[in-house]
């Protein structure tokens, strides 16, 4: 029993025991279990490869991404470009309407995926050149380069990107993007909707997506233990030794970054599809800490992750700040929000600070 405490770790179970009360106090309290069940598994579904583009990072000695917006915006950038084809006539060279099939269905998300993933790619270059030029100080440093690459977006979705689509610009002054659009009319739902099933009358099992995000961390399990996934965990490790084995320390950590801002532009386009909206503007920033928080609570270190750490962490953290509101919703009305945002807060604090560091 001690050894399976001490090999799992006292902060899962705890955490564990918690979702596992408040899973008991649903039906106690009032709160629909089958509801509550259907809105866990929604959660860890739209979360897990969002969570999954950390660990690139983390195995490389980057430590924790702060920067994740930068891959978030790029791949609302793809997102966006995805719907505009939709009216785009390529400057009169096609009719209009006529490339509609680039924006719709599972064809509509992959071009999105191909845009904000390149556009990502082409961004971490730059964020992970900055970040081998700082090294130690790494997750200081991206904090405030996403903070900067948002405001640089912000300013991309306000006046500067020529889109057209009504569906994206606000109609009255024919620019300037929407702070939030729908994809049910493109390709919202379109991998939780496939090979989806029903128990009971309101838990749906989301299939495509858990399907879709099983592959991305199965993946990215067999990419680390690869030659080059093998050289980049080398890095993180230790860095002195790797560099004396021939392993380019900059090259690898160059890498880990780009791959970690292409994986969270993925994970943002899985995510919208499964919420069937876009936000644009400053909403990536909204996502960094929870998946921080998610990773860390799984018993990932700031210079170690596992796929196990995603999947444990992003069950633990999504679970508890669903049902958390919904248990203290039920019995002290009108706290709902403020609860959420308790725990929340609380469940980041708690894993930031907590003391197993390996």
């Amino acid at each position: 029993m001690t050894n399976i405490i001490q090999k799992v770790g006292w902060p899962i179970i705890i955490i564990g025991l918690f979702v596992v009360v408040l899973f008991i106090l649903c039906p106690i309290v009032g709160v629909n279990i089958q509801f509550a069940i259907d809105n866990v598994i929604g959660r860890f579904a739209m979360n897990l490869v969002l969570v999954l583009s950390l660990v690139p990072m983390i195995q490389t000695g980057c430590g924790l991404n702060f920067g994740l917006p930068l891959g978030i915006a790029s791949g609302i950038f793809g997102i966006a470009c995805s719907v505009e084809l939709a009216t785009t006539t390529f400057f009169g060279l096609v009719p209009a309407g006529s490339l509609k099939f680039l924006s719709t269905g599972f064809v509509g998300m992959f071009v999105a995926i191909i845009i904000g993933c390149a556009f990502a790619a082409l961004v971490g270059f730059l964020y992970g050149y900055l970040l081998n030029r700082i090294r130690g100080d790494e997750m200081i440093i991206s904090t405030y380069i996403g903070f900067v690459f948002i405001a640089f977006m912000c300013l991309l979705w306000i006046k500067f990107l020529p889109f057209k689509n009504p569906i994206l610009i606000y109609a009255y002054s024919g620019q300037g993007f929407k702070p939030q659009v729908t994809l049910n009319q493109n390709w919202g739902s379109v991998l939780d909707k496939f090979l989806h099933f029903k128990i009971g009358e309101i838990i749906t099992i989301p299939v495509g997506t858990i399907l879709f995000g099983s592959l991305c961390c199965f993946l990215i399990w067999v990419f680390f233990r690869s030659k080059l996934g093998t050289a980049m965990t080398a890095v993180g490790s230790n860095p002195e030794y790797a560099k004396a084995s021939g392993v380019s320390v900059n090259k690898m950590r160059l890498i880990s970054v780009v791959m970690s801002t292409a994986i969270a532009a993925l994970g943002i386009i899985v995510y919208a599809q499964s919420y069937t909206f876009v936000q644009f503007y400053t909403t990536p920033l909204n996502y960094t800490m929870p998946t921080v928080a998610a990773i860390l609570l799984g018993g990932a270190a700031i210079k170690k992750a596992s796929i196990k750490n995603v999947l444990i962490g992003t069950f633990l953290f999504f679970s508890v700040i669903t049902l958390g509101p919904q248990v203290a919703g039920s019995t002290l009305a009108d706290v709902a929000e403020p609860v959420r945002l308790v725990i929340q807060n609380g469940m980041i604090l708690y894993a930031l600070t907590r003391k197993e560091r390996r």
